[in-house]
């Protein structure tokens, strides 16, 4: 049964459409073994991750005293890596591949935002299986400003066009981003974050996508 309003759903991608971060993770130790550091553990490498592969690298850089001036040839560095294998530990969340194809069939439009280059967010998809299901890709190189900035995420709605609007998101970020957009959160609990949920800004909280399928049924549809 077709939906009869269209809902225009927009996904932060890592943390909340997939669990990126081993890849992330392998990429940044690539590029610490290259100047001759020792590597970070994951869970350090996913406190770093939410704004941005620059932001990530620098924080990186700041924790094993790598020179400041060093960011950009590190920033490329670390993409290069990341870009030319970005999906061997990558998994997307439990419940996805069943959801997002069941939204389509529903009428809604769905889009990403995400502090990922697009590059890299673009190329993901297809790897993981996700192709074909989204109408609009905004990286965090789109634009001259990044997530928590509301204006990637509003760019995206814009982009799908008319509809109600939601957007969901695993972090302090999105939670921040949603908020300054004046666009309802629905909080995925299971992601990055590393707030307690009380204390994040959201309309929704789930942790398993199968619940987020009966909030936007019940409210979004």
């Amino acid at each position: 049964m077709e939906s009869i309003f269209v809902t225009n759903i927009v996904f932060d991608l890592d943390g909340t459409l997939i669990d990126s971060a081993p890849d992330i993770h392998a990429a940044a130790n690539r590029m610490l073994a290259d100047e001759g550091h020792a590597p970070l553990d994951i869970e350090t490498i996913i406190s770093f991750i939410g704004n941005g592969l620059p932001k990530l690298v620098e924080r990186v850089m700041r924790t094993r005293a790598i020179d400041p001036g060093e960011h950009a040839r590190l920033s490329g560095l670390t993409l290069d890596y990341y870009n030319a294998d970005p999906a061997t530990l990558s998994r997307v969340y439990p419940g996805l591949k069943a959801l997002l194809p069941a939204l389509k069939a529903q009428g809604h439009k769905l889009g990403i935002c995400t502090n990922k280059p697009e590059e890299p967010a673009r190329a993901i998809l297809p790897a993981l299986g996700l192709d074909g299901l989204f109408d609009v890709v905004i990286g965090g190189d789109a634009l001259p400003v990044k997530k928590p900035d509301p204006a990637p995420l509003l760019h995206a709605f814009d982009a799908l066009g008319e509809g109600t609007r939601l957007y969901v998101g695993d972090s302090e970020v999105d939670a921040q981003t949603a908020n300054r957009a004046g666009v309802p959160f629905a909080l995925f609990t299971e992601g990055y974050r590393k707030t307690p949920v009380a204390e994040l800004p959201h309309a929704h909280a789930f942790g398993d996508f199968t619940d987020l399928g009966e909030i936007i049924k019940e409210k979004y549809s």
